[in-house]
């Protein structure tokens, strides 16, 4: 499969990386990626990893539930009705902070979370590269009056307008280029509008607990790992801050059964889901102390 190496940092312009792990891709090719760090700013990275053309083949798994929405297993069933509960979280996170407005979903899947939000008074647009989620997405009943697009740059269009919300919910670390992106987000952004990023952190205990199995590093799909500190200088970069951080404390458990799943292969017994409820439970009591969830919602603004 083709490949490409990352030669600079984005968050840098380092180009000095060592080596931190090798895991597998336990989702589609059972393939190893390594995981390197920026020597100077401490992101990590995939490195190297597949190009424009063949990363796609990498999200073809009928397991990749946040595009095909189908229950074939008891953990997509798991994550389907965890996503149920957190729709309404997700409002609920919004509407102490807006009530109304347009909204962008980047990298919106098959569309469930644009669903709610236009049953609950929202103009909403998404925007998704994946045909086949798309597609699902354009096909949902709320979402009669929504625009779905396959590309960000479309949204320069003047008849789009600019967004007082822009959402990305597990969707920044698989983008090639950080950069790019969060220029367009800002131009897309009202002056006192808000975007709110979701991303795992390996610095979490559950990711230390799990190492190379963790499947909070999804590789090759997600291309960066970052802390809170890579995540702020990104940012801060682009005149954007962070206000607040929320944790997703649901997803230390949803993401310690898949890694007691990796871990054990096909011999994922009894005990499995046990220890991973075990161990989700631990990491969200660690992370009182220091903030350092499985992952977080940031909410940011411009500067």
């Amino acid at each position: 499969m083709p490949t490409e190496s990352v030669s600079n940092c984005p968050v840098c312009r380092g180009d000095e990386f060592k080596d931190v792990i090798s895991c597998k891709d336990y989702t589609y090719s059972q393939q190893y990626f390594f995981i390197q760090r920026c020597a100077n700013c401490n992101l990590h990275l995939t490195n190297p990893r597949p190009d424009a053309e063949s990363i796609q083949e990498y999200y073809q798994s009928p397991d990749y539930i946040s595009h095909t929405g189908n229950p074939n297993s008891l953990l997509n069933s798991i994550y389907l009705g965890v996503r149920r509960f957190t729709l309404r979280w997700k409002h609920s996170i919004i509407s102490s902070r807006k009530k109304e407005g347009s909204l962008l979903d980047f990298g919106c899947g098959s569309g469930e979370f644009l669903d709610y939000m236009a049953r609950n008074g929202w103009k909403v647009f998404g925007v998704e590269p994946s045909d086949a989620a798309r597609e699902r997405a354009a096909r949902l009943a709320g979402m009669k009056n929504s625009v779905v697009l396959e590309r960000i740059e479309d949204l320069q269009d003047p008849r789009f307008p600019k967004f007082d919300l822009i959402t990305l919910w597990h969707v920044l670390e698989h983008v090639p280029d950080l950069n790019n992106l969060l220029s367009q987000l800002k131009l897309c952004l009202n002056d006192n509008g808000l975007i709110l990023i979701a991303v795992p952190n390996h610095e979490s205990f559950d990711s230390r607990y799990y190492k190379e199995y963790w499947a909070g590093y999804d590789l090759p799909r997600h291309f960066w790992h970052f802390s809170h500190a890579a995540l702020e200088r990104l940012l801060f970069n682009h005149g954007l801050l962070i206000q607040e951080k929320t944790p997703m404390k649901l997803d230390s458990f949803y993401v310690s059964i898949l890694s007691e799943k990796y871990r054990k292969e096909k011999k994922f017994q009894m005990l499995g889901p046990i220890r991973a409820f075990a161990i989700g439970l631990i990491s969200n009591c660690m992370a009182r102390k220091n903030a350092t969830y499985s992952s977080c919602i940031y909410i940011i603004s411009k500067a």
